[in-house]
């Protein structure tokens, strides 16, 4: 598996959609929060999402997951994805993106880079554990994310992107 990229940029300044669930019943939200790197001797993944997201319930009742890149051209879909609640919408039809299956998970045509992960760990993060101005940043009035550790399976690379 090769995917060479700006590593601080492609969560932070690109953005990525995460998916979990089965073609028949999932979703995704917009991240930029997350990282990739290596842990147990596996390549791995690792997201984070806050308790109330709808997104939340798919990631703990399922084993895979799904982190995606696109191009620029969609990152006003993907600002809208991060924004909206599944609950409240139907994303799919809503962002015009095509999901297709990608193994145990979904994925989207449009994506340039899919890793497809297989969930290994997840934690709460700990509010006493974080600095008390980053708390005070981020969690003041929003729920605490739950971390996610997946495996990095298989990376799928859009066929015009390699």
């Amino acid at each position: 598996m090769k995917f060479k990229t700006e590593i601080f940029e492609q969560f932070d300044k690109k953005w990525a959609l995460l998916t979990a669930g089965r073609k028949d019943d999932f979703n995704m939200m917009t991240i930029s929060w997350g990282g990739m790197g290596t842990l147990w001797n596996r390549p791995v993944a690792t997201v984070y999402v806050r308790t109330s997201r709808y997104t939340h319930d798919f990631m703990d009742k399922e084993d895979y997951f799904t982190v995606s890149f696109y191009p620029e051209e969609y990152r006003k879909i993907l600002g809208v994805l991060g924004s909206k609640s599944g609950r409240d919408i139907d994303k799919i039809r809503d962002s015009g993106l095509t999901a297709i299956e990608a193994r145990e998970s979904v994925t989207f045509r449009e994506a340039d880079i899919t890793l497809l992960c297989k969930k290994l760990y997840k934690q709460q993060m700990d509010i006493k554990a974080i600095p008390e101005y980053i708390a005070r940043e981020n969690y003041a009035e929003a729920a605490i994310h739950d971390m996610y550790i997946g495996e990095v399976i298989d990376i799928i690379i859009k066929e015009e992107t390699r």
